[in-house]
């Protein structure tokens, strides 16, 4: 980005596991960030271009593992309530998490829509994309884990060249959302406001 002209603000490990809802401040402190207040717009710019560089690097991995063309927006930054996140999903779903176990703090997690998820499935078995009938199965359920650890993975490459640290993920957890709110809290492990 620095050799296209693009600026792009340094943030040490603090305030980057800080943005990422890091639990420490160094010297042991609770992260006091972001939990009620705005972002900044310095916050804001920082957290969209890492979007920008994770979801992009994410979509060439997508892109590969199911021989398609894949676009996707511009990045949204905004902190919302959990109860949001959790209320835009049309249930059934599929929730994948992935934590950073090394070089970052946080997780993140992929709600797909059950049709998105037979969809990409039939794609991953050989098939032309088409909605299978019955529910979701173990099956879908280890598809969309494959997909989500080859886009984390992914996007967890692009981080570390760009922060010029090592990052590591955890194996992806895939659970079938069916069943009221509480079932997703457990999913996302994490308190209200998100990013």
């Amino acid at each position: 980005l620095r050799q296209r002209g693009i600026r792009m603000a340094e943030l040490s490990q603090a305030e980057i596991d800080a943005l990422l809802g890091g639990k420490k401040e160094p010297g042991g402190a609770e992260s006091p960030v972001n939990r009620n207040d705005k972002l900044t717009q310095e916050e804001i710019d920082t957290i969209g271009e890492v979007g920008n560089i994770s979801m992009g690097s994410s979509a060439t991995a997508l892109s590969s593992l199911l021989n398609r063309k894949i676009d996707i927006t511009t990045p949204v930054v905004s902190v919302v309530d959990l109860d949001e996140v959790i209320g835009s999903c049309e249930k059934p779903y599929v929730a994948v998490e992935i934590s950073y176990t090394d070089g970052m703090v946080g997780n993140n997690v992929l709600n797909i829509t059950g049709d998105d998820v037979k969809i990409i499935t039939d794609i991953m078995m050989g098939g032309a994309g088409d909605i299978q009938p019955g529910e979701i199965s173990e099956l879908h359920l280890s598809a969309m884990g494959e997909l989500m650890n080859q886009m984390i993975g992914t996007s967890a490459t692009a981080l570390s060249q760009m922060i010029g640290k090592r990052i590591d993920i955890s194996p992806p957890r895939p659970i079938l959302v069916d069943r009221p709110d509480k079932q997703i809290r457990e999913v996302m492990n994490h308190e209200s406001p998100v990013v």
